[in-house]
Order: C-alpha cells, then sequence, then structure tokens
C-alpha cells in the first residue's frame, strides 16, 4: 500500500489513509479558492468511491469557509463537470475521482474557468499557495453557501445531441463495460432517449467492491468485454474507466483493438469532416497519425508525454486550426467539445464513423496500415540517465532526433522514444517499425538501457 501523494499538473492522487489524507482536501481546496481569485462559485462532483463522499466532505467546508459559494453536482464524471463550468459563470471546479485506480485510491482534479486542467504555470501557483499555506479563510458573516444542482447530466446529453446523430446510431449494436462508474449513468440516457441498442455490463455503482480494475486496458477488454461482444454478434464494444474520460474498444468479431488506433480512427473522422486541421499527439503515439493525416493535408504536432503538455499546445492555437487532440492511449479531445478528454464523446464519434463510411470497425482498421509497436519498462539509477541517452544519440547519429521529452529518434522504416516516467520511478522504452516486427529494435535498445540499471 503507497504512503505516498502524488501531486501533478493535473491534481493530488493517492490511496486515501497512507497517501491521500483529509487534511490534503481541506488544504488544497482552501489553496485553489485563493489561487482563483475571482469570486465566482466553484463547482464539484463525485465518483462513487467510498472515500469520495469523505473528500467531498472536506473540501465544500473548506470552500465556504474560504467564502466561496459551492454547487455541488453530485455523481457525475469530470468531462460532464468540466462542461458543466464552461457552461456556467464558474471560477473553476473540483473533481473527486480516480478514474482507472481501485477502490483504495482516489484523487482530487482541478479545473479553471474555461473547464480544463490548470496549465503547468497554473498548477506550480496553486502549488506554492498549498506549500506556503496562504489560505483565507472568512469569520461567520462571510462563509459561503452550498447549492445542488442535479440536471449536469441532462445539459451534457444536450450538448452529446447538438454534435451528434444519435437517431442514425439506432442501426447499430454496442456492448460497453462500465467498470462500475459512471458511464452507466450517460448511457442509461442514450438509451432512454434515442433507443440506441447499447448492453451494459458491470453498470453498477460500487463504493468498494468494483467489478475489475477501472482500467482501459487490452487484458481487461479481452477478458471481460470481448466475450459478451462475441456472444450477442454485437458490431462493436467499448470499456470506459471509472470516470469515463477515455475507451478502449474491439471488434464485433471480439478482436481486441490497440489503444494506440483510438486516435488516429478519430483523426480520421474529424479530418474527413475538416481536412488540413491540426492533429495534436505525443511522442509516444504510432506514426499511423502521421499516415492518417498526409491524407488529408493536416500536420502533427508532437509533445512531450502528459496531458498537460497537449493542454499547453493547444492554447496557442484558435480552435478552429485543431481537428483532434489525443494520446496512445485511448485519451482524446475534440475541438466540438473545446478539448474535454471525453469517453463518450469517443464512443460518439467512432460510431457516427462506422456509420457514414457504412463499415465495420474492422473494415476502417484494414484500411490502415499495421505498424509493429513494442512496449517496455526498466528501473534505472536516476544519476545515468543522461550517459544513457548520450550513448543512444551517439549510436544512432545520422537519425532524426529529439530531445522534447527523453530522446525520440526517427528514421526510414521506423522510431524509437526513450524517456524517465512523469508517474514512476522507471525509464519506459517504445519502438515502432513500418514494416516486419520491431523486436530486434526493441532487443537492442533495451541491451542498451539495462545496461545502465
Amino acid at each position: 500500500m503507497s504512503s505516498s501523494l502524488r501531486i501533478s499538473t493535473v491534481g493530488v492522487r493517492g490511496v486515501v489513509g497512507p497517501g491521500l489524507k483529509a487534511h490534503h482536501a481541506l488544504e488544497f481546496a482552501a489553496a485553489f479558492s485563493v489561487f482563483l481569485g475571482r469570486p465566482d462559485p466553484v463547482l464539484i462532483a463525485r465518483d462513487p468511491r467510498a472515500s469520495s463522499v469523505m473528500l467531498r466532505e472536506g473540501i465544500v467546508a473548506s470552500l465556504l469557509a474560504s467564502g466561496r459559494d459551492v454547487i455541488d453536482l453530485g455523481l457525475v464524471s469530470t468531462p460532464v463537470l468540466q462542461h458543466a463550468i464552461q457552461r456556467s459563470n464558474a471560477a473553476g471546479g473540483i473533481s473527486i475521482g480516480a478514474s482507472h485506480n481501485n477502490a483504495d485510491w482516489n484523487a482530487l482534479k482541478f479545473l479553471g474557468p474555461n473547464g480544463t486542467y490548470l496549465s503547468s504555470g497554473e498548477a506550480s501557483e496553486l502549488l506554492d499557495i498549498y506549500h506556503l499555506r496562504k489560505f483565507e479563510f472568512r469569520d461567520w458573516t462571510s462563509v459561503g453557501m452550498l447549492h445542488y444542482d442535479d440536471e449536469a447530466l441532462d445539459r451534457y446529453m444536450e450538448e452529446l445531441e447538438q454534435v451528434f446523430d444519435l437517431e442514425a446510431l439506432k442501426g447499430l449494436r454496442i456492448v460497453a463495460d462500465c467498470s462500475s462508474g459512471l458511464s452507466s449513468m450517460i448511457l442509461k440516457r442514450v438509451k432512454q432517449r434515442h433507443n440506441v441498442d447499447i448492453t451494459m455490463i458491470n453498470a453498477t455503482l460500487e463504493p468498494k467492491a468494483f467489478a475489475h480494475t477501472p482500467n482501459t486496458n487490452a487484458r481487461t477488454v479481452g477478458l471481460q468485454l470481448a466475450p459478451v461482444v462475441q456472444a450477442i454478434g454485437a458490431d462493436l464494444g467499448v470499456l470506459f474507466d471509472m470516470d469515463s474520460d477515455r475507451i478502449a474498444v474491439c471488434c464485433g468479431d471480439g478482436d481486441v483493438v490497440s489503444e494506440e488506433m483510438i486516435l488516429p480512427l478519430l483523426a480520421e473522422y474529424q479530418l474527413k469532416r475538416m481536412p488540413g486541421r491540426m492533429v495534436i499527439t505525443n511522442l509516444s503515439a504510432t506514426s499511423v497519425v502521421e499516415h492518417v493525416a498526409g491524407k488529408y493535408g493536416a500536420s502533427v504536432l508532437r509533445v512531450p508525454v502528459g496531458r498537460q503538455h497537449a493542454m499547453d499546445a493547444m492554447a496557442m492555437y484558435p480552435a478552429d486550426r485543431i481537428a483532434i487532440a489525443g494520446e496512445g492511449t485511448g485519451a482524446v479531445m475534440l475541438p466540438e467539445f473545446r478539448f474535454v478528454y471525453d469517453g463518450m464523446a469517443s464512443l460518439l464519434a467512432l460510431a457516427s464513423h462506422m456509420h457514414g463510411e457504412r463499415a465495420s470497425l474492422k473494415k476502417l482498421l484494414a484500411g490502415m496500415p499495421r505498424f509493429d509497436m513494442r512496449k517496455a519498462e526498466v528501473e534505472l539509477d536516476a544519476k545515468r540517465i543522461p550517459e544513457l541517452m548520450t550513448e543512444l544519440e551517439e549510436r544512432y547519429e545520422g537519425a532524426q532526433k529529439s530531445t522534447l521529452d527523453g530522446l525520440r529518434v526517427d528514421f526510414e522504416t521506423g522510431w524509437f522514444h526513450v524517456r524517465v516516467s512523469n508517474t514512476e520511478p522507471v525509464v519506459r522504452v517504445i519502438a515502432e517499425v513500418r514494416e516486419g516486427n520491431a523486436e530486434e529494435l526493441m532487443s537492442k535498445l533495451l541491451d542498451v538501457v539495462r545496461s545502465y540499471a
């Protein structure tokens, strides 16, 4: 059981008790109120974890004591909260929920007045306020008021309906694994309002006994979702994490789709309707993205790994110049939703792509190149990282290199990326080749990397 508290630009995360404690909720909420400055309300939402109510109480108490009004949306996902912030005059929001982690974990995620995660500079400012304890608690005459909003889900549905023709999706049969999380609440509305054929599994909200680890990985798709998709003859299977901000999918025959292919599939859907716009992704994502972008006269901007880097990059360009942004993890942002990581929008975009092309997911994938990617991680002595990077640069002297995030090397037949993880004490190694398999390249890389272990 981890006793550490993980702090990042997104927020704070940890095992509740030994890592994430009640006083963290109080103190970070107080710091967030100071950081926001403007006096408008803060919106909050939570997932169904057993610890989320406890953390909610601490956050509410701290914000009210800071003189801040609070609007509680209740049990809704982070994307729903983000949409609500964008519709309102809120100063910002706090989402309580650890998305892909098990029940013993929880997290506080901080959102600015535009509904997006804080920039790198803003996150640093928030942490400075927290560490310096520059809190501003008021006396009894100036405490804030607590309000409730139980219409956020319906307003969110209306926004989905403005972008997607949900009636057109009636012909598709979809199986959704809700991971005991919040996607079930949205999917129920899609079924009720538009009679879309969606079979939900693991749809009961659970505080402790999750049906499985709520992680959108290939193993969970293969074990939990694919057998049901095959058994009922569905067209598409989709797995949500608990917060429904990312997805993993399988074809109608149960074949699991690589998480790397979600972004290229949706990039093609977007670029067919808005050719020439930019695609933003990170240095570790598959180069199938470049293949798709090239078909539609689009450029690809690669940034360091981590959501915040994509957010920072998007802030540099007008929304009408960007078609899509995302990672090789199934997490995607669409400009129609003001660049919120939203798994429900990703599902509807993928289903709309299948409907528009009159093609199965299998057929859509068959139209894309089959590059081979391998991933590995190695524990290293952090002091030796510079030596490792120097040796790799020297070994591939004639190739194109990027040192934005570790070292990425591109050559005629493929590329590799070696970087220090943002979340774990390991070095991540990713290699992809355009012909054959990447096993030989990965083996050579790991021989070098392990020599520095």
